[in-house]
């Protein structure tokens, strides 16, 4: 909202920034009836669906939730009660600015600037890189003990639990959101998909039906990030299929009608729980029916 403010002091910066998180706290204490507890998170999960021994991935949008005592903290503890430890619990743990800057978007910066950032930015280290945009309960949840992370740059998964090293053990950098990635180990492992307040176009995991539809002439994209490789820093580039969720509420949207499928409640935030399988096969056959490119748009 403040992102560009060079007419205050530093001071004066983050008294607006820390103003902004006030009022939109007092908001969530003032829509909540009474303080969401861990046993309450557990219950409305079980409702939901999510058993014990479950692989879950999970998104979700913290202030959605309603004012929770402990917050992300509490979140993550009632995702890992509630798979237990014979389960596995899954998060997108994506560090997009760790990527090509000529591919920047959000924001863009100048091509001065390119050749710059791809020698200095450090490389991906699964223990200390942060994530990016992707909500303090993710990034919370990546620094857990126990949880590990796989070693794509820019579009990890972290994962805790029974299966949680075998989930993430692959993941090349070409193969971001195929069947050696975590997406793929995850459709394998039949497992639960769980939005929880974030909407149906979050949904990650529907990248995977993207690489297993094989669109004829899908749009392919340079990539690059600094890797550690051999114990040096190293430029890694590589082409992967350019990934597009434009349309991702839509599919789901269209697979809960059929499904007669309807959203539930954790705490007070809308949330949707699918089938990854179900969902994915569904998606697959959508994407092949209604999403068409034409030979000029893959490069």
């Amino acid at each position: 909202m403040f992102l560009y403010r060079p007419i205050v002091s530093s001071f004066d910066y983050w008294v607006i920034i820390m103003s902004d998180h006030w009022e939109n706290e007092e908001q969530i204490v003032d829509a909540t009836k009474e303080p969401i507890t861990k046993k309450r998170l557990i219950d409305d999960l079980q409702r939901a669906g999510v058993n014990p021994g479950d692989t879950l991935i999970a998104h979700t949008s913290l202030r959605t939730i309603g004012w929770i005592v402990g917050g992300a903290v509490t979140v993550i503890a009632a995702l890992m009660e509630a798979v237990s430890d014979q389960g596995t619990l899954v998060m997108p743990t994506q560090s997009t600015d760790i990527g090509e800057p000529s591919r920047w978007k959000h924001p863009p910066v100048p091509e001065e600037w390119w050749q710059i950032i791809r020698d200095e930015m450090p490389p991906y280290n699964p223990e200390t890189t942060p994530t990016r945009k992707m909500g303090i309960v993710v990034e919370t949840f990546r620094k857990y003990p126990n949880v590990h992370r796989s070693a794509h740059p820019n579009a990890s998964f972290g994962a805790w639990g029974r299966k949680a090293e075998y989930v993430v053990e692959s993941h090349p950098v070409d193969d971001v959101f195929g069947d050696n990635s975590p997406l793929g180990k995850l459709y394998e492992l039949d497992a639960k998909i769980l939005l929880v307040g974030t909407g149906l176009e979050a949904n990650t995991s529907l990248h995977y039906s993207e690489y297993k539809a094989d669109l004829p002439n899908m749009p392919i994209e340079k990539k690059g990030a600094p890797i550690l490789e051999n114990g040096k820093r190293i430029w890694k580039t590589w082409k992967s299929l350019e990934y597009d969720d434009e349309d991702f509420h839509k599919i789901a949207a269209d697979y809960e009608e059929k499904a007669g499928l309807s959203p539930i409640y954790i705490g007070l935030a809308e949330s949707h729980i699918f089938s990854m399988r179900d969902l994915i096969d569904y998606s697959v056959s959508w994407l092949k029916k209604n999403r068409h490119y034409s030979k000029d748009e893959s490069n």
